[in-house]
């Protein structure tokens, strides 16, 4: 691709009340306090991307993404929950997690005023309302919401099951139907009826005592002419 020089202006106003020069980039008219973070931005417009990782070729605009992204091939997490302890590999991963603790869900939907703790939560509870399902399946064509359903999907094609129970070795093809697997070894029920009290480990189980409890003559239908 071929390269564009560009020259660094400087702002006659700013420096009067930053007290220092700014750098514009003739693209977009963003402003930065130095060329460097300048030069960093102008690869954007023009595509380059000089820093490659060495351990599986993505390659970024600036060293500092870089150095980000190496933190998932070494495991390195600095950000620390100061109230769980838990670490994370990207301080805005942090923050979203901090979230669940104080209750902060600044994300809301215009269209039922639900919130979320983070805005791809929101996009992807948009899509209920918009009816968009970005994600296709490409032996089936079946269609989804978000990406983590469809990589579930994907597995009963590929017959995947990545989640084992760690007390009898059986495995699933999603988290959820492991933890409802599990239940059954800890003796749970955390599914009640509200009519009669009994309680059921699986809500497969409490859905069917239901269906089969229905009494005819809880309907006032009448039949006759």
């Amino acid at each position: 691709m071929k390269s564009r020089r560009r020259s660094l202006r400087t702002s006659p106003q700013t420096p009067a009340a930053t007290g220092s020069e700014m750098y514009h980039s003739s693209d977009c008219g963003e402003s930065f306090t130095k060329s460097h973070h300048l030069k960093d931005h102008e690869r954007i417009h023009t595509g380059e991307r000089p820093y490659h990782c060495g351990q599986c070729e993505k390659s970024f605009t600036c060293q500092r993404t870089l150095r980000q992204h190496l933190r998932i091939h070494t495991g390195e997490k600095p950000y620390h929950c100061g109230q769980c302890g838990k670490s994370f590999t990207f301080q805005r991963d942090l923050q979203r997690h901090e979230r669940i603790h104080t209750g902060e869900k600044p994300y809301y939907c215009s269209q039922c005023g639900k919130s979320f703790t983070c805005q791809g939560s929101l996009q992807r509870h948009q899509r209920i309302h918009t009816g968009e399902k970005p994600y296709h399946c490409g032996l089936c064509g079946k269609s989804f919401t978000c990406q983590s359903n469809l990589q579930r999907h994907d597995r009963i094609h590929t017959g995947e099951k990545p989640y084992n129970c760690l007390q009898c070795g059986e495995s699933f093809r999603d988290q959820r139907t492991l933890h409802s697997h599990q239940q059954s070894h800890t003796g749970q029920k955390l599914y009640l009826c509200g009519q009669c009290g009994r309680s059921y480990t699986h809500s497969s189980s409490l859905r069917t005592h239901k269906c089969s409890n229905i009494n005819p003559s809880d309907f006032d239908v009448n039949f006759s002419n």
